[in-house]
């Protein structure tokens, strides 16, 4: 299991989504924490470190930190 770190910025992205959106991705980054590899695809090229996670209306870009088992919010984009 992986933990979430999210910095104020993408916190504040994050909380201005509408809340259908906000709670899709709430559910999709705790699946993604349980499972990061599986949840997520490659970000560019396949490092295992910068990873996509794709919803319907949302890309979230993160940083895995497989030594300290931490999942890092690097860009929230929502196309809604």
């Amino acid at each position: 299991m992986y933990v979430l770190k999210c910095d104020a910025i993408r916190q504040a992205i994050w909380d201005s989504l509408p809340q259908p959106v906000s709670e899709r991705l709430t559910l999709a980054l705790a699946e993604a924490c349980a499972d990061p590899l599986d949840a997520t695809v490659p970000y560019g090229e396949d490092d295992g470190i910068m990873r996509t996670l794709i919803l319907p209306d949302t890309l979230v870009v993160i940083y895995l930190g497989h030594q300290t088992k931490t999942l890092h919010i690097y860009g929230i984009e929502y196309a809604g």
